[in-house]
C-alpha cells in the first residue's frame, strides 16, 4: 500500500516547504502541512518524528487522468486523478493565515479549518501503515491518500465544536478551580475530609513544561473510623478524554474518563509519588487505561514508590473493582460525570515482574485469579 510521505526532491517534484507546523497541547503529536507547489499534504507525526497519519489536502495544478505513479515512485505525495478531486483544474495555494487548527481533546487527532470551513481531518485512527488516510474536503472519491470529508462531516463537525469548546474552557480563568472543586466535593462525600494535596504532579516527569501533560493533582484522604487505610486519588485526569479509546470501543463515553486511586498504609508522600509517572501516561504515550491493564514501572524496582528497597514490585495492575482481591470493602467512588461522561476510578495494585509476564502471556483475568488465590490484598501495606 502506498504511503503519503515526503521523499528526496527530484526533477519531477519541487522541494516541499512547510505551510504550518505545530505540536499538540500534550506534545505527543505534531501536525505538519507541506506543499511543493503542485500538491499539499498534511502529516501527523509522533514524538520520534515518524508519520502516524497523513492526508492529501489539494492539487494545485490540473489533475491527471489516472494515478500519478511518477510522483509516488519518486517518494512524494501524488496528484490525485480527476475522478477523485472536487477541483480538477487545481485550486489556489493555502494561505496559512486563513487556517485554524483544532486538536481533539484526546490529543491524538486534529482538524484544520480554512476560513471557518473544515478543510481536512486526521483522526486518531488514521494509520498510513494500514492504508487508512485522513479526510479531505477536496477529495471526491476514496483512495489510499484521502477519504472524502463530506461523507463524514456530520460526525466530525460536532466533534470539532466540542474540541474547540474544551480548549476554550481550559484557557478560561477559574475553569480549573471549578473542575477541581467538583472532584474534591465528590471525594468528600465518598471518602471524607481531605488531608494533604499535591498540585500538578503530572508536570514533574515533563520537566515542568507547560502543556506537556494535563494538569493533575493528588488528594489524600486519611484513614477514619470506618476504614484503617488512606486513599490517594488523582484529581484532573478525567478533565479530558483519553486517546485511542475509539479504536477499541464503539461507545467511547463509558471508558474515556478516569481517575486513579491507591489505598494503603504507606506514608502518603512516598505512595503518592506513583502518580507523576501515571498521571500523564495516556496522553504522553497516546494510549488509554482500562480495567485489567498492567503497566510496567519505568525504573529500577527498588525505586518503585509502593514498595521498599527489598520489595520486588515492578509495576501496577489497574482494577475497577478491587474487591476481586483480598482485603476490606472498597469505598464506592462512582457518581461523578464530566461533560456527560461517567468518571471511573481505577485502583492501583502493585505487581512483580513475574506477575507482569503472566498477564502478558495469559491475560489480565488469569493474573487477577492467581492473585486472588494467593490472597493478595488490594490495600498496599
Amino acid at each position: 500500500m502506498s504511503v503519503l510521505r515526503r521523499g528526496t526532491a527530484s526533477p519531477r517534484i519541487p522541494t516541499a516547504t512547510a505551510v504550518h507546523s505545530e505540536a499538540s497541547p500534550y506534545g505527543s503529536r505534531r501536525l505538519v502541512i507541506e506543499t511543493d507547489g503542485e500538491v499539499t499534504a498534511a502529516y501527523l507525526k509522533d514524538a520520534r518524528d515518524s508519520v502516524v497519519g497523513a492526508v492529501w489536502v489539494a492539487n494545485h495544478v490540473e489533475a491527471p487522468s489516472g494515478l500519478d505513479r511518477a510522483r509516488l515512485d519518486a517518494g512524494g505525495p501524488p496528484l490525485l486523478p480527476r475522478s477523485h478531486v472536487r477541483h480538477p483544474e487545481g485550486r489556489e495555494a493555502l494561505d496559512a493565515s486563513s487556517l485554524e487548527v483544532v486538536w481533539f481533546e484526546e490529543g491524538d487527532g486534529v482538524a484544520v479549518l480554512e476560513d471557518g470551513d473544515l478543510l481536512f481531518v486526521i483522526p486518531g485512527w488514521s494509520d498510513m501503515g494500514r492504508g487508512i488516510p485522513g479526510y479531505s474536503r477536496d477529495a471526491s472519491g476514496q483512495s489510499p491518500f484521502a477519504f472524502p470529508l463530506r461523507e463524514e462531516i456530520d460526525g466530525f463537525g460536532p466533534r470539532v465544536d466540542v474540541a474547540r469548546r474544551h480548549w476554550k474552557t481550559c484557557r478560561t480563568e477559574g475553569s480549573w478551580a471549578d473542575f477541581q472543586q467538583s472532584v474534591l466535593g465528590h471525594l468528600l462525600q465518598r471518602l471524607g475530609p481531605g488531608g494533604h494535596y499535591w498540585h500538578d504532579v503530572g508536570r514533574q516527569l515533563a520537566g515542568g513544561r507547560a502543556g506537556a501533560a494535563p494538569t493533575v493533582g493528588v488528594t489524600e484522604r486519611p484513614a477514619r473510623g470506618d476504614r484503617d487505610f488512606t486513599v490517594l486519588s488523582t484529581v484532573g485526569m478525567s478533565r479530558q478524554r483519553m486517546p485511542t479509546v475509539e479504536l477499541y470501543e464503539g461507545d467511547v463515553a463509558p471508558y474515556a474518563r478516569i481517575e486513579l486511586a491507591v489505598a494503603g498504609t504507606l506514608p502518603s508522600q512516598r505512595a503518592g509519588s506513583i502518580f507523576p509517572w501515571l498521571a500523564q501516561y495516556p496522553w504522553r504515550s497516546v494510549t488509554w487505561f482500562a480495567p485489567g491493564d498492567v503497566v510496567k514501572w519505568y525504573h529500577e524496582s527498588r525505586t518503585f514508590p509502593l514498595g521498599t528497597d527489598e520489595s520486588a514490585w515492578a509495576g501496577v495492575l489497574l482494577l475497577e473493582d478491587p474487591t476481586r482481591l483480598a482485603g476490606p470493602p472498597a469505598p464506592a467512588l462512582t457518581g461523578l460525570t464530566v461533560q456527560g461522561d461517567p468518571v471511573r476510578w481505577l485502583w492501583l495494585v502493585p505487581i512483580t515482574d513475574e506477575d507482569h509476564r503472566h498477564a502478558k502471556s495469559e491475560g489480565s483475568e488469569a493474573l487477577i485469579r492467581r492473585l486472588a488465590q494467593q490472597g493478595r490484598s488490594w490495600v498496599v501495606s
